[in-house]
Order: C-alpha cells, then structure tokens, then sequence
C-alpha cells in the first residue's frame, strides 16, 4: 500500500490518524498541502520523525517549491512526478482525506 496525505497538519488532523492506521514499512507520500508536515523546525516535525522511523516518507517536488518551503526534514525523500507515478505503479495507493 502506499498512503497519501494532502492536507496541511496545521489544519487536519489527516496524516496523525493516516500514522496510525498505515502498516510499519508502508511508503507515505506529502503532497499538495501535505508538504508543510516535512518542513524542517515545526510543531510535527517531531510527529515525521517518529514516522520516518517506520515509513519511507515522500514530499512531491513541484509542491514543495510551489509553497517555498527551503528546509525539510532529514530523511524525508523528494520525488518528481516521475517518481510519483512509480511509486503508484507499485504500490495500491490509500488516499488519506
């Protein structure tokens, strides 16, 4: 499986309740509004962390340069839309809304 989550932590509680549900080992991939949970020095930042000790987490690109996000969290991995699609293709995916 691969777990979706495209709204903003700071506004929805989406991706705790997406962390609790989601099976140790399963991808994770932020995107839309779902990035500002991998920035870097923010109240979850610490919530991600523990994530990326039982999930490979993803952040698209294209949106976290379309919300000028500079810094993200180590160990959070970016992918293009190439790498999206791949992780798609592999994976059935569980939108998280």
């Amino acid at each position: 499986m691969l777990f979706t989550v495209n709204k903003s932590p700071f506004m929805s509680g989406n991706l705790e309740s997406c962390l609790r549900v989601a099976p140790a080992g399963t991808p994770l991939v932020l995107y839309e509004d779902g990035v500002y949970a991998a920035a870097a020095g923010t109240r979850v930042q610490g919530l991600v962390r523990e994530a990326l000790a039982q999930h490979p987490v993803y952040v698209l690109e294209a949106d976290v340069k379309a919300r000028g996000i500079e810094r993200l969290i180590e160990g959070v991995r970016v992918i293009d839309y190439g790498g999206f699609v791949e992780l798609v293709e592999q994976h059935p995916v569980v939108p998280w809304l």
